[in-house]
């Protein structure tokens, strides 16, 4: 998918961009002076430059990693820390939304490290923060429980450097990532009319994804 570039915006930024992430949707946002880049369910994203990643999280879990040194960054976002199928025999009812390459927790995890090694960084000077988890709807399994669980439990195995998180709650949260500098910004969204006009989560996501963070943010 090509970029469109907004009036006024430096073409360079926009033509930046590391191989293996055409396809994303890039753009200028005028707000924060930069190209912003959306990550949705099942994506992940690395840059060394200057711009901004952004998700919206429920249940689901972003990791954001940051080489400290070279300043090479990136985020991913799953949605389930392991095929449902495979733990308990029960249907997966995401199969038919992304692939398999990044929907489970450790995969998005690895994919996203592996890019960041290939852009050049390295493990001993990572730096993580971890997003999301939070329990959104009631009548749902608590999938954010498992997605925290893993996502922590990864973290140790692996021996990486976790330095912030936000996790769990009942809310959703809107994250912005600069990977060029490894600062975060968090905001709890909080209306109730955020929730009751969804029917799924999913749905959720999609509606929130362009909506720019105001009001109450948290920094990490």
């Amino acid at each position: 998918m090509s970029a469109v570039v907004a009036a006024g915006a430096p073409a360079l930024g926009l033509d930046a961009v590391l191989p293996g992430f055409e396809h994303l949707r890039r753009f200028w946002d005028p707000a924060l002076n930069c190209v912003s880049v959306k990550v949705l369910p099942g994506e992940y994203y690395v840059s060394a430059q200057a711009e901004m990643i952004s998700t919206v999280l429920g249940s689901c879990v972003s990791a954001c990693i940051f080489d400290r040194r070279r300043r090479i960054g990136g985020m991913n976002h799953f949605m389930l820390p392991e095929p449902l199928n495979e733990r308990t025999g029960a249907p997966d009812a995401w199969t038919a939304t992304v692939g398999r390459a990044t929907r489970y927790g450790i995969d998005a995890m690895e994919h996203l490290l592996n890019a960041i090694f290939k852009a050049g960084g390295q493990r001993a000077d990572l730096e993580v923060k971890i997003f999301g988890g939070g329990r959104v709807l009631a009548q749902m399994t608590d999938v954010g429980r498992r997605n925290i669980e893993f996502v922590q439990r990864y973290i140790a195995t692996e021996q990486l450097n976790l330095c912030a998180s936000d996790l769990g709650d009942v809310y959703p949260r809107q994250v912005q990532f600069f990977p060029a500098t490894g600062k975060a910004r968090v905001r709890l969204l909080r209306r109730r009319t955020d929730v009751v006009l969804v029917d799924d989560e999913r749905q959720y996501l999609k509606r929130l994804a362009m909506s720019p963070i105001t009001g109450e943010v948290e920094l990490f």
